[in-house]
């Protein structure tokens, strides 16, 4: 996805690490890349309202399990190898 808008980051690398950036799981300066990108860009912001009422009702439905760490490293490791990939 693009908004068609400048950024300094991508919409697509945002959205594509929406997830890392609701779990708190990357650094501080890509949060605040992701966040200041958020801030200004309508549809991205839009999306991570889903993703983040998605990631709430998960945790209401799943009772807040966490993933074994394992399982986070590999999907990670999945995620930048599709990214490389492009």
């Amino acid at each position: 996805m693009n908004c068609g808008e400048p950024h300094d980051t991508d919409c697509s690398e945002v959205l594509s690490e929406v997830w890392l950036f609701l779990d708190q799981e990357c650094d501080t300066g890509r949060r605040a890349a992701l966040q200041t990108h958020l801030d200004e860009c309508h549809p991205c912001l839009e999306q991570f309202g889903l993703e983040e009422h998605l990631k709430a009702l998960l945790a209401r439905k799943c009772g807040g399990d966490y993933a074994p760490a394992d399982l986070k490293a590999r999907i990670r490791a999945t995620i930048v190898e599709i990214r490389t990939e492009d």
